[in-house]
């Protein structure tokens, strides 16, 4: 249901795009914003429910608009979209007590494609340094602690598992499961990445229908923040395809879709 503004107050936002990283968030929020019934966060990227939490839900609501900066909007719903909600272990709990009624979606990408993706984003941000092989190969090292850490303490954030979880991350179903704890399934969409890539629009036109929101065309489906089209080796690839697929396996019976990126 469109929200009805009547007092000059912060909105709440009505969708998260919670996830994961490197799986189309960028492009489907910029196409959502685009809609004349969704006005846009102050940012795509809040990161409240992981890193910023601490700051508060008075700090969070100033990121969304009132009624007096919405005259030109009478009916509208707005949203956000942060990635490391999906994988951040105290993010559900923290969206359940604040946004209990929230809708939730999740983006799936090829696990072994969304893996190199991460990695690739990090070179470009020159936030890592090790070639890909060894990357992956020194994951459990690197982010060795840090999950019972942020466990144990929920202030505590973690810059190795944020930065460094390109395997982890891409075991979709454990991510899932926790979020199931907190939600019921009829407030999540997920979406195969690769169905979103292939066809933006009728992807789109399916997210404003879980929103509650009439059709609406673009005019341009961009692709937003790529990182190019650089080839992982076979080996590699195999590698990645035989370590994703049990967890791929889960993934299926748990919400009864394939899928499978084999």
């Amino acid at each position: 249901m469109l929200q009805v503004i009547k007092r000059s107050t912060f909105m709440k936002p009505r969708f998260l795009i919670i996830g994961s990283q490197r799986c189309g968030t960028t492009s489907l929020y910029n196409y959502l914003i685009q809609h004349p019934n969704i006005i846009s966060a102050s940012k795509k990227e809040i990161h409240y429910f992981d890193t910023n939490y601490d700051k508060g839900n008075k700090w969070y609501n100033k990121h969304f608009i009132t009624m007096k900066e919405s005259k030109r909007k009478k009916y509208f719903i707005t949203g956000e979209a942060t990635p490391y909600y999906f994988f951040h272990p105290h993010a559900p709990s923290r969206v359940r007590k604040t946004l209990p009624d929230v809708r939730l979606i999740v983006m799936l990408r090829d696990p072994g494609e969304r893996t190199f993706s991460h990695y690739k984003h990090h070179v470009k941000l020159k936030a890592e340094s090790l070639r890909f092989e060894e990357a992956i190969k020194l994951e459990s090292q690197r982010i060795a602690g840090e999950w019972d850490k942020m466990l144990q303490d929920k202030n505590y954030n973690s810059y190795n598992l944020q930065m460094f979880s390109y395997l982890v991350r891409g075991v979709y179903v454990d991510q899932l499961k926790r979020w199931f704890e907190h939600f019921p399934k009829e407030q999540f969409l997920v979406l195969k990445s690769e169905d979103f890539f292939n066809n933006p629009e009728d992807n789109f036109l399916k997210t404003l229908h879980f929103l509650g929101l009439p059709d609406y065309k673009l005019t341009a489906y961009e692709k937003f923040n790529s990182n190019g089209n650089e080839p992982m080796s076979d080996s590699i690839r195999r590698y990645l395809t035989h370590y994703f697929k049990p967890h791929d396996e889960r993934l299926r019976k748990l919400i009864g879709e394939n899928f499978s990126w084999e």
